[in-house]
């Protein structure tokens, strides 16, 4: 099973979205993708390192703020305690998934009405 790194709470500072996670973050790099959870009713950023993956999951309690940053093109940065990480391409990727949901019974009828009310 693949590592998974919840994000625990966000915050606009500093003219940034900041994820703060619930485990460290060193070593990870940045693989630019999004993928969908629709049993858990989230987003999955993919995070590597030397061996695997690892899940960045932004649950839909923090959806509200991946909206205000997409809409103000604000970095979007993962954090845990002294470590931080810009997490790149994150719009674009966000732009693609939700543009593939909307509609789309694939996901589950709950995933898509959860996703259309918010983004």
């Amino acid at each position: 099973m693949k590592k998974r790194i919840t994000i625990l709470k966000a915050s606009i500072t500093e003219n940034r979205l900041l994820l703060e996670a619930n485990e460290p973050i060193s070593g990870l790099v940045p693989a630019e993708q999004i993928l969908v959870d629709s049993k858990q009713y989230s987003f999955i950023y993919l995070m590597e390192d030397k061996e695997d993956y690892t899940y960045i999951d932004l649950p839909e309690q923090i959806w509200s703020f991946l909206k205000s940053a997409q809409e103000q093109k604000l970095p979007v940065w993962i954090n845990f305690k002294d470590q931080q990480l810009e997490l790149l391409h994150f719009h674009e990727e966000l732009e693609y998934v939700i543009s593939n949901i909307g509609g789309n019974s694939n996901y589950g009828k709950e995933m898509v009405t959860k996703v259309e009310a918010i983004f």
